[in-house]
């Protein structure tokens, strides 16, 4: 239906934040928790973030027992409503097809169609934000089984080109009305970006030697992003996201260099055939394409004409994604991990202050550059629980020019080779962070590593104690002095399993329900820490997850440690992504990959041999969803 937009100045100033705003230790913390743009947009009718943040949190609601069935399961008094599943029209004027359960929706319906597989999601208020807003997401990857007629059968270009058009980005507009909440659709926000989308390059390796090819002989304009992981809002406004596994969809040479060796390139990749019709996607003929992806990008959601940019000052990496927390003085400081085994966790800290909006600007334009300046780090923690940031900067240390690393450009297109060099601590797959918005502690997921202490591997480390850690760990850290200290003190939130294991590296410490493989993770606004698990489908139901069950959803009171289970999801799939309405009173998830097979691949003639969800059609595709979550009183969720 047709919007009055007579509020978007009110939603623009939600977002233009001042530098006096985030001045205090409290608002600059509470700016790093998962409802950072709806505690914002309320700050003035409502009691101070200290006077909320005193109170420690209450976990009220009773737990659900572990999950076995093809459903999702909230607590009592809790109700669950499944909105902008995959394949639902993002709501562009004119360009809205209907989705088909029989996957025949063309690659262009596809382009303005919700993407395949949801992840990380961000609410960014409209008005006071309690009733309407926007929700950026990720699609982190697809299912090119359930993705197609006839499933990965018969490679075509037109079915790379819908595959190329489930990934990226999407921005909805939402509002609520009777206690129920959907999509505006046609919406002015609305927008997907595909792999198709122009970006912008920005940072220290804009337009260097290894980020030119044929088709950008300047290497300042990248077509797309892939495999976009974990998100979160920036005090001024905008979206990050993280590209994760790039390397998969590049098919590699029979001898690959030791470049591309160290960044996963091998021949036919993870099965994608896009390089058959889409040329820059063969390393042999275009090697250097790989090295424009891997980055943290960031987008302007209220902006639909704007164009993202990757952020390259934040070094490349297989990113989960980018967390923000700003200095006493008003700098910003970008938290990043990189989701795979043995690699590394990063901070970058801006070169500048954070600017206001004025003369014309929104605080999105006025800190257009701001992530392009700066100082990238990465973490080593020793075992005396105490760490530091080393330097990732060229000529200091092993970065020089005899070690491989010409400039600062190239010190970032190689962060892994840099840190590898410089001895930051190797990690279990380190995913989501976030920030206590009371105190600054900074936690991390390390969702698992079945490969520590195994034959040619490291071994057990004070940060990563466990060999074949099959569970993971939540790791936690403090600065020295302000988020911008080079030291800092650490140690475990928890050390995820089961105490009914009968191998004791599995069993682990947690306290209250049991889980394994964290991921994604937020604070909400009352110092709740909201932790998701991602174990796989060749992982649950039996051995040492055979109690743990379906992924799941679960509160925990860092002060005590309690973890306390809030939902359980479909048959295989990965809880993801959480973000809350302005009030507190609305919590939106995402639904990965429900029925996901052990193989990663669908049975295009049985697609529901795993799930049906949400649809329950017998026969029905799967579908990756947004859910939403309220309290059948209407109260604050959680507590």
């Amino acid at each position: 239906m047709a919007k009055d937009f007579t509020s978007m100045e009110d939603s623009n100033r939600s977002a233009n934040l001042t530098i006096h705003e985030v001045s205090s230790p409290a608002r600059r913390t509470v700016l790093q928790c998962g409802a950072a743009a709806s505690m914002l947009a309320t700050l003035g009718g409502c009691a101070s973030v200290k006077e909320m943040l005193a109170t420690a949190p209450t976990l009220s609601f009773k737990p659900v027992p572990p999950g076995f069935g093809d459903r999702l399961v909230v607590p009592e008094g809790y109700s669950a409503q499944v909105i902008a599943a995959w394949g639902e029209p993002v709501g562009i004027a004119g360009q809205m097809p209907a989705f088909r359960m029989d996957a025949s929706n063309t690659s262009k319906d596809q382009a303005v169609q919700m993407g395949m597989h949801h992840d990380g999601l961000v609410f960014f208020p409209l008005g006071d934000g309690r009733e309407r807003g926007l929700l950026a997401m990720n699609h982190e990857y697809t299912d090119d089984g359930l993705l197609h007629v006839g499933g990965m059968t018969g490679w075509t270009a037109e079915k790379v080109h819908k595959s190329m058009n489930a990934h990226g980005l999407s921005v909805i507009e939402v509002e609520m009305k009777d206690g129920r909440w959907s999509m505006v659709r046609p919406s002015r926000f609305a927008r997907r970006v595909t792999l198709f989308t122009p970006f912008e390059v920005g940072g220290p390796a804009a337009g260097h030697s290894m980020m030119r090819t044929a088709a950008d002989p300047e290497g300042r304009r990248v077509l797309g992003t892939l495999n976009n992981c974990a998100s979160a809002i920036t005090p001024w406004g905008t979206y990050l996201s993280g590209e994760e596994n790039f390397a998969f969809y590049f098919n590699g040479s029979d001898r690959p260099s030791p470049h591309e060796q160290r960044w996963g390139i091998r021949t036919r990749g993870r099965g994608y055939q896009w390089h058959v019709h889409e040329e820059r996607f063969d390393v042999v003929k275009h090697p250097n394409e790989p090295n424009r992806f891997g980055w943290v990008v960031e987008l302007d959601p209220m902006d639909p004409s704007s164009t993202p940019i990757k952020r390259t000052a934040l070094g490349r990496a297989a990113h989960e994604g980018a967390w923000v927390s700003v200095t006493r003085d008003g700098r910003a400081v970008v938290y990043s991990g990189e989701d795979a085994q043995f690699e590394y966790i990063y901070k970058f800290v801006s070169r500048d202050r954070i600017r206001p909006a004025g003369h014309g600007l929104t605080a999105a334009q006025a800190n257009r550059d701001l992530l392009d300046h700066g100082t990238l780090y990465a973490a080593r923690f020793d075992a005396d629980g105490r760490g530091h940031w080393i330097a990732l900067v060229q000529g200091q240390g092993p970065l020089t020019p005899a070690n491989g690393f010409a400039d600062q450009a190239e010190v970032l297109i190689k962060a892994r080779q840099a840190c590898d060099a410089v001895g930051a601590t190797k990690m279990d797959r380190p995913e989501w962070l976030a920030i206590d918005p009371r105190d600054g502690w900074v936690y991390c997921t390390l969702t698992n590593n079945s490969n520590r202490g195994s034959k040619d591997r490291p071994g057990v480390d004070a940060a990563n104690p466990r060999a074949n850690n099959t569970m993971g760990q939540i790791i936690r850290w403090k600065e020295d002095g302000d988020f911008d200290g080079v030291g800092f003190v650490w140690n475990h939130l928890v050390l995820a399993g089961d105490p009914a294991n009968s191998r004791p590296e599995a069993r682990g410490n947690v306290r209250g329900d049991i889980f394994g493989c964290a991921d994604g993770i937020a604070f909400d606004r009352h110092g709740v820490l909201w932790v998701q698990t991602d174990a796989h489908a060749t992982q649950m139901y039996k051995g040492e997850f055979e109690r743990i069950g379906n992924n799941q959803m679960l509160a925990c009171d860092v002060r005590s440690g309690e973890f306390r289970r809030f939902l359980t999801a479909p048959t295989n799939c990965e809880v993801t992504g959480v973000t809350w309405s302005s009030d507190g009173r609305t919590m939106f998830i995402n639904v990965q990959h429900p029925g996901e097979t052990p193989s990663d691949r669908s049975d295009p003639k049985n697609p529901s041999r795993f799930s049906n969800w949400p649809d329950f059609q017998p026969g029905g595709r799967p579908r990756s969803a947004t859910v939403v979550i309220r309290r059948n009183d209407g109260g604050v969720i959680g507590t």
